[in-house]
């Protein structure tokens, strides 16, 4: 029931029942910024009624005055009109004003805080009511309260359709009228000379909503319209702004009234005999002033929280208690009876000290749950600021006096430890769920492409000036698998950001107490009541060991089940809904503790869309809870290196805690050192595993496009290198895992890797270098249809036509690698810059990242780059070697080889055969296409094709089908192999000198004696023919004369 104070208050307006002066809101008026009218000459004496006294304070009906207290007006001038109490929008309570009130809001002193909680006031703030009235509600209780409203905006638009409905011809001929009364009031003086504009369609005006109403001569109205002058009797009532709209007539009325008020006000209001009466009374309390105000003063600290004067208060309150019972005492002691005086001083401090007692212990429950509930995250703020949180509470607590049992440090330390304890198990399991739900989205996807996969190999620069870009790693799904990972560790695991942290920090806090140090700057009471606190005991030394024990096992055997076991199978933890309150077993922690299924989380989880178990395929991610399904290993080896840094540093923060024996025979460092150990190892087993699967698509590499500072390679080369050093780098990271900032402990606990770990690396980068070139070499004869379908479209990536004459690449561009030729020649050129550069300089690489010597890999990897240079080099010249071999054959055992000489002709006299220039210039091409695309290379092939050349002619003139040769034969076998070895001097080597030599011995022994000597005699012709075929030929196989020196390698 609201009192009489109230009900006056809220029917006169006023905030006090003894105001000093005129409220400044009962002088707002809608005319302030008008001039004031001219004083009337005469005036109409009103009619006098009996009214109250007090009625200038009523509410009027005039739109002048507020109708309702607090009521403010919108933008349009209308007022708001709000009632005083009404029930929840959201339907949860009867009344809006008694929860604010159990709130502890001022709401009945304050109309206008109370209008902003009330849906019928244009003040009302959402947020406001929200943040006041639902607090503590769930999320179900919201959604409840909205279909409440929403049911009843409905219920009051269906109200309101059906009496529009019902009253719309009554709405109509009202419109009218208004229309009509305004255009009248409008017009009011004014009176068209000649009415020539054309007639409306319509009877109705104009609606007054409509845009062009207040103007009558604007741009609607008719152009021949003048109006004249009216006097000023019958223009002080038009609605227009010569006339103030109407109300310039009742403005010096309205005027003289608030003079009348301010003359009535002044009295009524000014309390001045109350201030006497008020005078009488302060006189009388004035010599116990302070026993009247402590309590108010404790009451008003307390709701202020001011905790300063809240000691200094209650200090006070106990003083004077202790001087009423000196005053009793004092009596007894003399045993004479106490004097009225002092009766009625020790009957007040009794009353004012069950007062005072009342509040403070009202305020005592209220700091032990503030003090329960005061917790904090590393990423809260600067330690100071967080640490006088709980040392304010604790302060004032014992200053106080909370007993013999109940230490303010000791059961916030319990609360702290239940806070981290169910933060780091409701962290972990989260954690471990989300994990495991994205590896079901992408375990069900479909597996990166060929075309993928090239794109982030080749998204490690081949320069190291240039830092890889972690989101070009691998697909965008994956990227954010392992983002998500990296964060959660972090989250777990930083010694500055994370839960570790924390533990780290609270063990900090929780020594302090122990030894002694936090309680200095603490209070000892009043006489000392509170130092019995100060000290904690040895059992509860031990206790805190105990939990932040505890806490480090946690942490450590979530991380290592985290990496060691199988993925989740179970992932319910996500759907199961989170206590409203604490449970009793824990009743000290807070709610802000509880982790919401999709709140304080980046993930977000759509529980209609529940991904369904991975599918078991003998993939072998399959097997790692913490490996994205189908990444690449430069992504993981990117990350994981990351995530073993995190660990052992980690590690090495829970080994500095020096935390005593968690078990008979175990230590907490023997147990950080298996973490590291068993991390590390599931980290390396997986990155080889990829890195295997990898290898076989490195080829995916080669896209034939030329190094940008060699004509005569690729950018395979570089790009395996590239793509190789990273992961023997990111490897490197893994297995010797650093700590940042250096150890802080004596106690090692990040051991060197096992051999097994290293003969694991050492044989998986063996075996990558194999995969590697054997891909090359598979490319190289296949061209795309070593990459499957996908790569067997005109246009792709690794097979690339050549551009156009004058395009911007030119020969240093991207070639046409659509002829196998030019495939063989240039991976001839790619694997020889593997045998000189890429291979020695990665075999150097791992041994200084690993220390140790690969002699024996070495020698293996060597051999294996010859045999496969031997085999693609045989592939492409042995084409070239057939087709020579076939030309001579058929031509040396032509009837028409070797033909006599004509009429008077010397038997010397006489041409090189034409297979001789068929094979030159089968050679000429092949000299165009190699120095072309590969120079380097030309010396090699060409040697090699003439050795097969000179093997070619031996073997057809060793045939059966030529058992001798007449001397035209001889002759023209002379000149046919003379010719061919001059042209290709160039080339020769000492296996085709060899062959020449034998060749002549062949036709030496097919022939007789008398062709011997006429030979013999015919040399010297012979040479002259010979020397005249050079020089005619000189232009056509200038390709093949020895340059200037270092313009022909060596060759091997």
């Amino acid at each position: 029931m609201e009192s009489m104070e109230a009900k006056l208050l809220t029917k006169y307006g006023i905030n006090t029942l003894y105001p000093a002066a005129w409220p400044d809101e009962k002088n707002s008026s809608d005319e302030e910024d008008e001039p004031q009218a001219p004083a009337r000459t005469a005036t109409i004496a009103p009619i006098r009624r009996s009214k109250s006294r007090y009625s200038v304070l009523e509410p009027r009906s005039s739109y002048l005055k507020k109708k309702i207290p607090g009521a403010e007006k919108t933008r349009d001038g209308v007022e708001n009109l709000v009632q005083k109490d009404e029930g929840d929008p959201l339907g949860s309570y009867p009344s809006v004003v008694q929860v604010l009130r159990q709130r502890g809001l001022p709401v009945e002193d304050d109309v206008k805080l109370r209008n902003r909680f009330l849906l019928s006031s244009t003040t009302f703030s959402p947020s406001l009511f929200l943040s006041q009235v639902h607090s503590s509600d769930s999320t179900d209780s919201l959604l409840s309260g909205l279909d409440f409203l929403s049911r009843s905006i409905e219920q009051k638009s269906a109200s309101l359709k059906v009496l529009v409905e019902s009253n719309f011809e009554r709405f109509v001929s009202a419109k009218a009228t208004i229309d009509r009364v305004y255009m009248e009031m409008r017009d009011v003086g004014k009176e068209p000379e000649s009415p020539t504009g054309r007639r409306p369609g319509h009877s109705r005006g104009p609606s007054r909503s409509s845009f062009s109403v207040r103007s009558v001569s604007g741009p609607l109205s008719s152009p021949q319209t003048t109006l004249k002058p009216v006097p000023n009797e019958k223009k002080k009532n038009a609605l227009v702004k010569e006339s103030e709209y109407g109300v310039y007539g009742i403005k010096v009325p309205l005027t003289e009234v608030a003079v009348k008020a301010e003359e009535v006000w002044g009295p009524a209001l000014g309390g001045r005999e109350k201030e006497e009466t008020l005078k009488e009374i302060l006189s009388s309390v004035e010599k116990h002033r302070g026993l009247f105000e402590v309590g108010a003063a404790i009451q008003d600290a307390i709701r202020r929280r001011d905790q300063e004067t809240i000691v200094e208060e209650y200090t006070r309150a106990r003083k004077f208690a202790d001087d009423a019972r000196y005053i009793v005492e004092q009596a007894r002691f003399r045993g004479a009876p106490l004097a009225d005086a002092e009766i009625h001083q020790v009957i007040v401090t009794a009353r004012m000290w069950s007062d005072v007692e009342f509040h403070v212990e009202k305020f005592k429950r209220d700091a032990w749950k503030r003090l329960t509930n005061t917790h904090f995250t590393k990423q809260a703020g600067p330690k100071d600021t967080k640490s006088e949180q709980y040392m304010e509470l604790i302060s004032v607590m014992l200053e106080l006096g909370v007993g013999v049992d109940d230490n303010p440090i000791w059961i916030w330390l319990l609360s702290r430890y239940d806070y981290l304890k169910q933060r780091i198990d409701s962290t972990c399991n989260r954690s471990s769920v989300e994990i495991e739900i994205l590896r079901r989205h992408l375990a069900n996807g479909d597996k990166t492409s060929l075309r993928m996969l090239s794109k982030h190999l080749r998204s490690v620069p081949a320069t190291g000036s240039t830092s890889v870009e972690a989101s070009k790693l691998d697909t965008a799904k994956i990227i954010e698998l392992w983002e998500h990972v990296h964060a959660s560790m972090t989250t777990l695991l930083s010694a500055n950001t994370g839960l570790l942290g924390e533990v780290i920090e609270y063990w900090d806090i929780a020594q302090s107490f122990i030894s002694g140090r936090a309680q200095r700057t603490l209070p000892m009471g009043f006489n000392n009541q509170s130092s019995v606190h100060h000290t904690l005991g040895t059992q509860k030394a031990v206790e805190l060991e105990q939990g932040v024990t505890e806490l480090v096992n946690i942490i450590r055997e979530h991380v290592s089940s985290f990496f060691t076991d199988p993925p989740l199978e179970d992932i319910s933890a996500l759907f199961s809904p989170v206590p409203i309150t604490p449970t009793p077993t824990t009743p000290r922690t807070p709610l802000s503790a509880a982790l919401s299924p999709t709140t304080g989380s980046r993930f977000r989880f759509d529980p209609n869309n529940v991904p369904p178990p991975s599918p078991s395929r003998g993939e072998t991610w399959e097997k790692y809870a913490f490996w994205p399904p189908h990444s690449n290993a430069l992504s993981g080896s990117h990350y994981l290196s990351k995530m073993l840094t995190l660990v052992g540093t980690a590690a090495n923060e829970m080994a500095s805690l020096r935390l005593p024996e968690t078990g008979s025979s175990s230590r907490l460092d023997e147990a950080l050192r298996t973490l590291v150990s068993g991390v590390r190892e599931r980290c390396v087993q997986a990155i080889c595993t990829a890195w295997n699967t990898d290898a076989e698509n490195l080829k995916v590499l080669e896209d034939w496009t030329r190094d940008g500072e060699r004509k005569d390679i690729t950018n395979m080369p570089n790009r395996f290198l590239a793509v190789q050093s990273f992961l023997l780098s990111n490897l490197q990271k893994v297995m010797y895992v650093s700590i940042d900032g250096g150890s802080k402990t004596a106690v090692d606990v990040v051991l060197p890797p096992s051999n097994k770990l290293l003969q694991m690396v050492r044989a998986q980068f063996v075996a990558s270098l194999y995969r590697a070139l054997s891909g090359m070499v598979e490319c190289a004869e296949k061209g795309r249809r070593a990459l499957g379908k996908e790569w067997e479209i005109q246009g792709d990536d690794l097979t690339i036509p050549a551009p156009a004459e004058g395009g911007d690449q030119g020969e240093w561009g991207q070639i046409d690698a659509d002829k196998q030729s030019t495939r063989r020649l240039l991976t001839l050129s790619n694997l020889s810059t593997f045998a000189t550069e890429t291979t020695p300089h990665l075999l150097s690489h791992f041994e200084t990242l690993f220390s140790i010597a690969l002699p024996d890999e070495t020698a293996r990897i060597r051999d294996v780059l010859a045999q496969l240079d031997t085999q693609l080099f045989a592939s492409y010249t042995k084409p070239h070697s057939t087709r020579i071999a076939t030309t001579i054959t058929t031509s040396l055992t032509s009837p028409t080889w070797a033909p006599p000489p004509g009429p008077g002709k010397p038997v010397s006299d006489r041409d090189p055969s034409p297979y001789v220039f068929t094979v030159l210039l089968d050679l000429v091409i092949v000299h165009t296409e190699s120095s072309t695309i590969s120079p380097s290379l030309t010396p090699r092939i060409l040697r090699s094709l003439f050795e097969s050349t000179t093997a070619s002619l031996i073997s057809t003139f060793q045939s059966p089908e030529l058992p001798s040769f007449e001397l035209r034969q001889l002759m023209q076998a002379t000149l046919d192999v003379e010719f061919m070895a001059q042209t290709l001097s160039a080339y020769t080597t000492d296996k085709a000198s060899q062959v020449q030599t034998d060749i002549y011995q062949v036709l030496d022994g097919k022939t007789d004696n008398g062709a011997r000597v006429r030979l013999q005699e015919e040399l010297g012709s012979l040479r002259g023919v010979l020397k005249r075929w050079r020089e005619g030929t000189r232009v056509e196989f200038g390709c093949f004369r020895r340059g200037k020196r270092g313009t022909v390698g060596e060759g091997r």
